[in-house]
């Protein structure tokens, strides 16, 4: 009788939990999930800390390299290091350039989504676009991130789950 109780209250919470997900995603309100600064405090922040992950993802990657873990799966981490630490150089660049690129050389016309560059084109416009495409880096770097993380998974379960201690 206690295990069809249980049952009857797993129900109800994923009933619960299901209407709750669906009125959240049909009628949302703000998320407060952008907190803006003003200019020019927070662009200053925003790069620092682009800086401090470039030297976090170095300092991984060094440490990777000098240590003799060899599996696959870490190499799938040093490549996610390689390509995050690209994507912070390519964020860094775009950010930098676009404080000073003038809102009237963009085109907003058809939506955000379809910015478009008005000429003449400049160089600093051209890094500014290429800077843009960061998710190209960025997109493979975590699915390396999500390969190294399930191969070094895998190898601990072959293990025996103790990893080397045991």
């Amino acid at each position: 009788m206690k295990i069809l109780l249980k049952q009857k209250n797993y129900r109800w919470y994923k009933v619960c939990f299901w209407c709750c997900a669906v009125f959240l995603f049909a009628w949302p309100d703000k998320a407060w999930a952008l907190q803006t600064h003003g200019a020019p405090e927070g662009l200053y922040v925003h790069q620092m800390a682009h800086i401090l992950f470039i030297m976090a993802l170095g300092y991984l990657l060094w440490d990777i390299r000098r240590s003799s873990f060899t599996s696959k799966g870490w190499r799938y981490l040093q490549v996610f290091c390689v390509l995050m630490i690209i994507w912070n150089i390519m964020a860094f660049a775009g950010h930098a350039t676009g404080v000073s690129i003038r809102t009237e050389n963009i085109s907003t016309a058809f939506g955000y989504f379809h910015a478009r560059l008005l000429g003449p084109i400049s160089a600093r416009e051209i890094v500014y676009y290429i800077a843009k495409f960061d998710h190209v880096i960025a997109v493979p770097a975590l699915f390396f991130l999500f390969a190294g993380l399930k191969a070094l998974y895998k190898s601990v379960g072959k293990q025996g789950g103790r990893g080397e201690g045991k």
